[in-house]
């Protein structure tokens, strides 16, 4: 399955979301952003979104586009994020005292995942955008900044992530 292909299930609800999704897996649609930055921001999002037939097509389109080990580090940046940003979603929105305490949670990852550093952040970003971690978005957008990204990149990322959740529930929706 590709993304084409996964496209024509969506229903008469997703018109835009086709749209988009045509666009924001292109270095035109997606600017400043590499065609490698582009599929891994998608499979980390895809990861992240637990959708099978979304996940199969953006792992078909990848193919040739990422290696093995890239997509590894993507799967790594969705399943760290889906640790992080529960702990520190509950940190930032409790606050208090939680602020101070030490989390205790292993992360050596995040430093070793495969991926090139800002890569691995802006599929951080990305997955966190989903869950809606504004702590992780905050500390990756502020890391991705201090490396020189552009804010037109980083714009890009939260779109490809937007879009592929939007048509995760598209394809969930077409299934009722």
């Amino acid at each position: 399955m590709t993304v084409d292909s996964l496209k024509e299930g969506l229903g008469d609800d997703a018109k835009d979301i086709r749209i988009n999704l045509s666009k924001i897996l292109t270095e035109d649609g997606a600017p400043s952003l590499t065609e490698k930055q582009i599929f891994l921001i998608a499979l980390a999002s895809g990861y992240a979104l637990k959708n099978e037939y979304l996940l199969e097509a953006l792992k078909t389109d990848s193919r040739g586009i990422v290696s093995d080990a890239e997509r590894i580090g993507a799967q790594t940046a969705a399943t760290m994020m889906a640790m992080n940003n529960i702990y520190y979603r509950f940190v930032h929105l409790v606050g208090g005292d939680y602020t101070a305490l030490p989390a205790n949670l292993r992360m050596m990852s995040l430093n070793n995942s495969g991926l090139e550093k800002i890569d691995f952040e802006l599929c951080s970003l990305a997955v966190s955008a989903i869950t809606g971690c504004g702590m992780c978005m905050e500390s990756h957008t502020h890391h991705l900044e201090k490396a020189g990204v552009s804010k037109v990149s980083i714009q890009s990322a939260i779109r490809i992530a937007a879009v592929l959740h939007a048509t995760s529930q598209a394809l969930f929706n077409a299934a009722q």
